[in-house]
């Protein structure tokens, strides 16, 4: 997904530092006059609000609810500033980057990961917390 929203989140990597480690931006800049969003943390709960057991799942669900909010408030995930990550187990970075990449594309937004011992509920294996300018 192309960033369509460059006026008002822009993204980059300076060069004076070291690339990313991951698919993340480490600098984004909002444009003045943007109003921020801020959303609860996301997790993986179905369309019937039940959370599936396979964290991959609970991965592929975060992220359609990520976009599902946004779309609530008429943004996209061209307007995400910053995503915190929080899981209770490692991440298969594989499957993750892969649907990262279905909604972010080649401009993605700032992002912190953190494996903790335990989220809200003993069933959510990871969620995120999502960032947004429009």
């Amino acid at each position: 997904m192309m960033n369509m929203n460059k006026k008002i989140v822009q993204r980059h990597n300076p060069e004076i530092i070291a690339k990313p480690v991951g698919k993340y931006s480490h600098v984004t800049k909002i444009s003045r006059n943007a109003e921020m969003y801020v959303f609860s943390g996301q997790i993986g709960t179905d369309q019937n609000g039940q959370i599936p057991a396979d964290f991959n799942q609970q991965v592929t669900n975060t992220m359609k609810n990520i976009v599902d909010i946004l779309a609530s408030q008429h943004l996209t995930p061209d307007h995400v500033v910053k995503i915190n990550i929080w899981a209770v187990e490692k991440i298969d970075w594989d499957h993750f980057y892969e649907v990262w990449d279905q909604v972010f594309g080649q401009t993605p937004p700032s992002m912190t990961i953190a494996y903790v011992k335990e989220l809200g509920l003993p069933e959510i294996q990871i969620e995120l917390d999502v960032w947004a300018a429009g």
